[in-house]
């Protein structure tokens, strides 16, 4: 059994499938399912559910209407390798409207927030060098899209 997010969106569910399964690996748009009366948040025969995966992972994608905004209390984080798939994602989630924040979040075009990270950032922020980890939690504070080599030089105080 998968444990399956939900994205609530006001009416643009496919294009926001789509949008995912292009930027991500192990990604496809799955099956969807029309209103079969007029509800709420739809008239029949209008799309209300786009499953799609990510990263292997099921997703739903719900034409829910303008109720429910999405924030930052939910993000996705993406753990990337380097600094080259830290920049690729940056690049295509920041693309066509996308805001970027602090600290390696951004939010896309639709409003979903994102982390866009590496495993490696804990050798800098937790490092056993208090006074380097500092050095590096103070780098990053001042970052917007994450940059490796700088919290690197950071914690090494070069």
């Amino acid at each position: 059994m998968d444990l399956i997010t939900c994205l609530w969106f006001n009416g643009n569910a496919r294009e926001a499938a789509v949008f995912y399964t292009s930027i991500f690996p192990k990604s496809s748009l799955e099956d969807n399912w029309l209103a079969p009366l007029d509800t709420p948040g739809n008239k029949k025969g209008e799309e209300v559910v786009v499953n799609f995966k990510i990263f292997g992972k099921p997703f739903i994608a719900l034409n829910g209407g303008p109720q429910f905004p999405h924030t930052e209390a939910t993000s996705f984080q993406i753990p990337c390798s380097d600094q080259a798939e830290i920049d690729k994602y940056w690049d295509l989630l920041t693309a066509d409207g996308g805001q970027e924040s602090q600290c390696g979040w951004l939010k896309d075009k639709f409003g979903v927030s994102w982390q866009v990270t590496s495993p490696q950032m804990l050798n800098y922020l937790n490092g056993p060098d208090l006074a380097g980890s500092q050095r590096a939690t103070q780098a990053m504070l001042k970052m917007r899209k994450i940059d490796l080599k700088l919290m690197h030089d950071a914690y090494l105080g070069t």
